[in-house]
């Protein structure tokens, strides 16, 4: 997204989104904010979908394949764009191995109830979708939390250095109840969609394997207080 068009929106966006709160903004939440290429809504008591990958995942040898969708003024078609090229499984794929989806999957559960309320994920081969209820913690700092962790746990035990997850992420706030049950059906089906399983459930890395089963509470559906949802 070209940096003219960006700063634009991000303007017409706060327009149209109730402000911050003073006590919000103390505690570090930023409303509508792009620090990259990318917007992003932070606010306590959104539910926010939201999609991270390795930092290989777009491979700088096939760049002529996925370099366009970079270019994209519309963040919603260039996330669905990217999301699609994603499933192709391009890159080292570094969650394939179970060891590893194991480390990042635990570590979503260990903050869920506690820095925000876990709704839906899944961990695909090299990216990774969550389906998260918003506290008092802002989204830059469960990212940043989520991408440090793991990043150290995995490279030690890959023996390996340097960046392993890509720096930006892409969140969408959810807008209602319908919109909340969409999100999660595309999260638990992405792993049949990407050919990686027959049903959801058959996945070990999501939580359509632990609806109704011994596990992580997954709620089949939340009613957030979501005070704001900006338009």
């Amino acid at each position: 997204m070209q940096g003219g068009h960006l700063k634009k929106l991000i303007v017409a966006r706060r327009e149209r989104t109730k402000p911050l709160a003073p006590e919000e903004t103390e505690q570090g939440f930023k409303g509508w904010y792009a620090p990259k290429s990318l917007p992003h809504f932070d606010a306590p008591g959104t539910r926010q979908f939201i999609t991270y990958r390795l930092g290989d995942a777009l491979p700088a040898g096939r760049r002529r394949e996925w370099e366009a969708f970079l270019a994209l003024e519309d963040d919603e078609e260039k996330q669905r764009k990217i999301e699609a090229y994603l499933d192709k499984g391009y890159g080292t794929c570094y969650l394939r191995n179970p060891c590893i989806a194991q480390v990042v999957q635990e570590n979503l559960w260990h903050h869920d109830g506690v820095k925000y309320r876990l709704l839906a994920w899944v961990i695909m081969p090299n990216h990774i979708h969550a389906l998260i209820e918003i506290w008092d913690v802002p989204l830059g700092e469960v990212l940043k939390s989520w991408k440090s962790y793991t990043a150290k746990v995995v490279n030690k035990l890959l023996n390996r250095t340097g960046m392993f997850w890509e720096d930006d992420y892409f969140d969408r706030y959810l807008r209602d109840d319908d919109h909340y049950r969409r999100v999660v059906r595309y999260i638990e089906n992405n792993p049949t969609k990407a050919g990686l399983a027959k049903v959801p459930s058959e996945w070990p890395w999501s939580s359509a394997r632990y609806r109704g089963e011994p596990g992580p509470i997954v709620p089949l559906l939340t009613h957030s207080t979501a005070r704001r949802m900006p338009s």
